[in-house]
C-alpha cells in the first residue's frame, strides 16, 4: 500500500500515467476538457506560490537576470522552436501549436532542478519572474506575428494572458500569507502535478489517433522538441562555460533556456486553434521530463565520480 502511495506522491510517476490514461481511455477527454481552465489556474496559482516578491529587492540587482530568463525562454528557445516547425510542420495547426510552445511562460520545475544540479537558484527564481512578467506582452506579440492569419485578436490574447498569468500571480501572493504558506506548501507539489497531469490526459486523449496512426508526425514533432531541448540546452551550457561563465550561472541558463510550462500551452492551444494544435505540448510534456530526468541522472553520474 505504501508503494502505491509513494507512485501516486511522485511527479515522474503521475505525469506517465496521464499519458497512458490518455492513451487508453481517451475517449472521455472531450467530456472533461471544459474543466481545463480550472485545472490550468490550480496549477498556476500553486506553481507561483514558489516565487517569493522580496527576491525583486533592491531593483537594481534583479534586471540582468529578470531580462536574461525573458530573452532566453523566449527569444532563444523561441527562435529554434518555430524556425524548425515552419520548416518541418505539414499543418497550420501543427506550426500554431508550436508558436503557441515558443510564446509559453516558463516552467516552474526550474527553481526546484536548478537546487536539484546546484545550479544559481536565486538567478533561475528571477529569470522565471522574469519571463513570467514579459510573457504578458511577449506572449500575445508571438502568437499575434507568427499566428495571425489563425484569426486570434491581438487583444483577445493579451486578455487572455492577464488570466492566466497576472491573475493567479496576484492570487499566489496571497496564499504565501504565512498562516497560508506552511499549508501550501505541503499540498503545493501534488495540486500542480495533479492538474497538470489533467491537462496532459486531455490533451493526448483528443489526439490519440495521432499517437496510434501518424508516427511521420510524432517523429517530426518530437525532432523538433529534442532540438530545442537537449540539444540547444547543453550546446549552450557548453558554450557559456567555456566563454568563462560560472559552472552555476550556466546551469540555470540551460534551464531557463529549455523548460516551458507544457500545462499552460496545452490549455493554451486547444482554446485558440483546436485538439490537433495541442499536439507539441502533449509531446512536450514527455521531451521535458526525459530531459530533466537525463540532467538529473547525468548531475549524480558526475558527483559519484569525482
Amino acid at each position: 500500500m505504501q508503494s502505491v502511495y509513494a507512485i501516486f506522491k511522485n511527479r515522474n510517476s503521475i505525469l506517465v500515467l496521464a499519458v497512458i490514461l490518455g492513451l487508453t481511455l481517451g475517449r472521455f477527454a472531450q467530456n472533461v476538457s471544459s474543466l481545463n481552465v480550472l485545472a490550468l489556474a490550480l496549477s498556476m496559482t500553486f506553481a507561483m506560490t514558489a516565487l517569493p516578491f522580496k527576491e525583486l529587492l533592491p531593483l537594481k540587482r534583479v534586471i540582468q537576470p529578470l531580462a536574461a530568463g525573458a530573452l532566453l525562454n523566449y527569444l532563444l528557445f523561441g527562435l529554434v522552436v518555430v524556425s524548425l516547425a515552419y520548416w518541418l510542420m505539414p499543418t497550420k495547426a501543427l506550426f500554431y501549436g508550436f508558436v503557441v510552445v515558443a510564446a509559453t511562460p516558463p516552467g516552474v520545475a526550474i527553481i526546484p532542478f536548478a537546487a536539484i544540479l546546484k545550479g544559481d537558484i536565486r538567478y533561475a527564481i528571477l529569470g522565471v519572474m522574469g519571463a513570467f512578467f514579459a510573457s504578458i506582452l511577449l506572449a500575445p506579440a508571438i502568437i499575434s506575428v507568427f499566428a495571425g492569419k489563425g484569426g486570434v485578436s491581438p487583444w483577445s490574447l493579451v486578455a487572455l494572458m492577464l488570466q492566466l498569468v497576472a491573475i493567479p500571480f496576484f492570487l499566489s501572493r496571497f496564499l504565501r500569507y504565512k498562516p497560508l504558506l506552511k499549508v501550501v506548501e505541503k499540498v503545493r507539489g501534488s495540486i500542480v502535478d495533479w492538474s497538470f497531469a489533467f491537462l496532459i490526459f486531455v490533451a493526448v486523449g483528443l489526439n490519440r489517433e495521432v499517437f496510434f496512426s501518424k508516427p511521420e508526425i510524432l517523429i517530426k514533432v518530437s525532432f523538433v522538441l529534442i532540438a530545442a531541448t537537449f540539444v540547444l540546452g547543453l550546446t549552450y551550457q557548453h558554450i557559456f562555460q567555456l566563454l568563462g561563465g560560472a559552472k552555476e550561472r550556466a546551469i540555470s541558463h540551460n534551464l531557463l533556456a529549455t523548460i516551458k510550462s507544457s500545462g499552460f500551452s496545452v490549455f493554451t492551444s486547444i482554446s485558440l486553434f483546436g485538439k490537433q494544435a495541442a499536439i507539441p505540448s502533449a509531446v512536450l510534456a514527455v521531451v521535458v521530463l526525459v530531459y530533466l530526468l537525463f540532467l538529473s541522472l547525468f548531475f549524480e553520474l558526475k558527483q559519484s565520480k569525482s
